[in-house]
């Protein structure tokens, strides 16, 4: 095992200062970062918990040096900072979505993209099925009884119908959509302090920057 004491200027190099979701961009779309994420152990073989990541990475930030060798060795086409961001996110405690949520997060970090909390939705009652023929598109109806009607002084029965509803989007899917994205938010919060008060980081100064807690709120506004 080979220990590199030496960083050249690493004291004097210059820190990018980026907002969380940027930092997790980086590091999942520019640095192809992947989870590095903890093996379940098998008894049959003996395996005991070991040591994740996460704790390789503080050791090395409390030694104040790097570490060749070892069953986590950085990819070298990989910055160690992205490591560092993809460790963080694999942490996430059960309580924010733990390992589903880890997941969710790099995946929409290699896309670029926020969950969509469907900007712009209203609830419209429209018919549940259309039909188009030659005379145009219509709403589908269903017979839902009969009733009497005096017709050219007749009682004649005839069939009543009616077009059945729905509501879209429906406000259950908006209100779903919402709580993902307020539940990727909450997960994002803890990634961005433990990055920062972790202080493992020796290329990013991570800010206080977050995406906006509730954008929907936002863009009602009049």
């Amino acid at each position: 095992m080979t220990v590199h004491t030496n960083f050249p200027n690493c004291s004097t190099r210059t820190k990018r200062a980026l907002g969380v979701q940027q930092v997790l961009e980086w590091a999942f779309r520019t640095e192809k970062a992947r989870l590095e994420l903890p093996e379940p152990p098998d008894p049959e073989r003996g395996d005991g918990p070991g040591f994740g990541l996460e704790y390789v990475l503080m050791q090395r930030a409390a030694l104040g040096c790097r570490i060749d060798g070892g069953r986590y060795k950085p990819d070298s086409s990989t910055h160690e900072d992205a490591e560092v961001v993809a460790a963080c996110v694999a942490g996430l405690p059960t309580s924010l979505g733990g390992l589903r949520m880890a997941i969710r997060i790099a995946e929409l970090a290699r896309a670029g993209v926020t969950p969509d909390w469907m900007p712009n939705a209203v609830p419209r009652c429209v018919p549940v099925e259309m039909k188009r023929n030659q005379h145009g598109e219509r709403s589908v109806t269903i017979a839902i009884g009969t009733t009497r009607v005096l017709s050219r002084g007749k009682w004649r029965t005839v069939e009543v119908r009616a077009c059945p509803v729905t509501w879209s989007p429906h406000p259950d899917q908006i209100r779903a959509a919402r709580r993902h994205y307020a539940q990727w938010w909450l997960a994002l919060e803890w990634v961005r302090d433990g990055l920062i008060a972790g202080g493992m980081l020796r290329s990013i100064d991570v800010t206080d920057a977050m995406p906006k807690s509730e954008p929907w709120r936002a863009s009602t506004r009049v």
